[in-house]
């Protein structure tokens, strides 16, 4: 391999960041052929691809991704030095990537991320919402460190992933006091043609009540689905339904919501995994998730 041009990396780094080669051009106030042929020299010098076509844009390689992280890297040092010749703080922080999939509530993610900011050395978070999918897409290009989900990797994934279970926990049913104080008598048969916030259909926690409530033959009113789980949770603040969320975070959703519990469920079991693509976990944020979850949510 060639020495490594920094300038080149640089022109890579700004590219992915942009997504385009029009935008990072425009940013740099450079031509896009100019930038295009800096690209190749160091796919040249690298000897392997860094970008493929995806659509109007351009998408990192595998090798691509591993690369930007390194990049990433290498310009917050430079900043950092920049910063520290002219005398302002420094102490870099641990940089923590984690994908949460936007069908685990929000509160859960919470209480998963938090213990990462106590370590003793700082941490900055970078935290990314999508669909499971997505995220393990960029997990296995080391656009990631972690993906925290309630299900486990896609077996298109799973060869270069792996799952940790952090644990897992019963099911609390939630309304506005004044319905729940309806709902809670004769319950669980006072569910039935009792009005329903569900999460969307990629959410585990529906698939979980759906099966419950056939096998109960409890058929609610269904008044709204969220892919959002804090939409979920404004609507029942409001009074619209009564709505499901894992127990663990039941007096997070008591105190900060003002909501009333109508009832547990607690053969309806929510599982909970950290996927990396470290069969044994390394970066000392992860390890915090991991190991606080264990001892202190689930255990």
């Amino acid at each position: 391999m060639e020495r490594l041009n920094y300038g080149h990396l640089l022109y890579f780094w700004m590219v992915a960041r942009e997504g385009t080669v029009a935008r990072a051009a425009s940013q740099l106030r450079l031509a896009q052929p100019t930038l295009s042929g800096q690209i190749r020299s160091l796919e040249g010098a690298l000897g392997e691809k860094l970008f493929e076509r995806a659509g109007r844009g351009l998408r990192l390689t595998e090798v691509g991704g591993v690369v930007f992280r390194y990049a990433d890297e290498i310009f917050a040092l430079g900043r950092e030095l920049s910063e520290g010749l002219q005398g302002r703080p420094t102490g870099r922080p641990l940089r923590l990537r984690i994908g949460v999939a936007d069908a685990l509530p929000k509160l859960v993610a919470y209480h998963l991320i938090e213990p990462a900011l106590s370590l003793k050395q700082p941490v900055r978070l970078v935290v990314q919402v999508a669909s499971t999918e997505s995220l393990l897409a960029s997990l296995v290009l080391h656009q990631l460190d972690v993906v925290l989900t309630d299900r486990v990797a896609t077996p298109t994934v799973s060869a270069r992933a792996f799952n940790h279970l952090l644990g897992d926990c019963g099911v609390t049913l939630f309304a506005a006091p004044r319905l729940a104080r309806s709902f809670r008598k004769s319950f669980p048969r006072s569910l039935d043609g009792a009005p329903f916030l569900l999460p969307g259909q990629t959410s585990t926690l529906r698939r979980g009540l759906e099966q419950w409530f056939e096998k109960q033959k409890i058929h609610p009113r269904i008044v709204g689905e969220f892919d959002d789980s804090t939409l979920i949770e404004v609507f029942g603040q409001a009074g619209k339904g009564i709505f499901g969320t894992p127990s663990i975070v039941e007096s997070s959703v008591r105190r900060q919501y003002g909501m009333a519990v109508v009832g547990r469920l607690d053969r309806v079991r929510e599982r909970f995994y950290a996927v990396s693509t470290e069969r044994l976990l390394k970066h000392p944020g992860v390890i915090a998730i991991t190991e606080s979850a264990r001892r202190e949510l689930f255990g």
